[in-house]
């Protein structure tokens, strides 16, 4: 396993949460507790990394993940990178579907045990997982009807009605040449497709889904947003530390909602 990073680099902006109402969050830097007293670990899973960051620190930390990545391995990796912090509650972002608070399949671009995996267990803590894209969009959230989409190693959706949160699997829908949008606008169609031509393909699934779902605005988020030049109208530049926003958002009870449940 890789060896664990730790980075400045990459700190969220904790500062801008007292304006969406979470509990505990001051101008002064990260909020330490939740409105409960309870200290909240986010674990951001991806296909390339998983990422973890509790309230209080400012520093996150990631190990590499991929195909070899078991939640066996992810409980310890994590446990070894959270030494020496204190922690209540958990909350999870997943690569995939989640019901109730439970992985629905296995990951596409991790290693294999994740369903019937029992978290609570493992981690000895209360935990809330969803969706990844979900959770990116949580924190990503700023009223009305927004879009989600998460261009990291697969591609995350995710819509957010009036403070509801309703996360989708557009990524495996058919688009061309009986391939998927994933396919197209994934990491694998950036690497087959280059720049140039991945790019016109994020517009032109933007604009299909746009016209299809009818948003006020499009957020893109994920670890390759970076890589677009300029964004279409109505497109807003997401950041992966929403994620931990939308983590944090969990349980600290602000005014966007999602159907899940703690893990028991």
């Amino acid at each position: 396993m890789a060896k664990t990073k730790s980075t400045k680099a990459e700190d969220p902006d904790l500062t801008g949460f007292t304006k969406a109402g979470g509990a505990g969050f001051t101008k002064a830097g990260a909020a330490k507790t939740d409105s409960d007293g309870r200290k909240i670990l986010v674990i951001d899973v991806g296909g390339t990394h998983v990422k973890v960051l509790a309230m209080g620190k400012r520093a996150l930390r990631k190990v590499n993940s991929g195909k070899e990545m078991t939640p066996a391995k992810m409980v310890a990796a994590v446990k070894k990178m959270t030494g020496g912090w204190k922690y209540d509650v958990i909350s999870m972002g997943y690569p995939g579907p989640v019901v109730l608070g439970k992985p629905l399949h296995e990951p596409h671009n991790l290693g294999g045990g994740w369903v019937g995996f029992d978290f609570r267990k493992a981690f000895g803590k209360p935990i809330k997982i969803v969706n990844d894209a979900a959770m990116q969009a949580l924190g990503s959230y700023h009223g009305g009807r927004m879009l989600f989409l998460g261009l990291g190693t697969g591609l995350g959706s995710a819509m957010v009605v009036d403070g509801i949160v309703q996360p989708m699997e557009v990524a495996h829908l058919p688009y061309r040449k009986g391939k998927t949008y994933e396919d197209y606008i994934g990491l694998r169609g950036l690497e087959k497709l280059g720049k140039k031509k991945w790019r016109k393909h994020v517009e032109d699934i933007v604009e299909r889904l746009r016209a299809a779902l009818e948003p006020d605005y499009v957020v893109l988020g994920g670890g390759n947003v970076k890589k677009l030049k300029k964004l279409p109208k109505g497109v807003e530049r997401g950041d992966n530390e929403n994620a931990f926003r939308g983590g944090f958002r969990l349980w600290t009870g602000v005014e966007a909602k999602i159907p899940t449940h703690a893990a028991k």
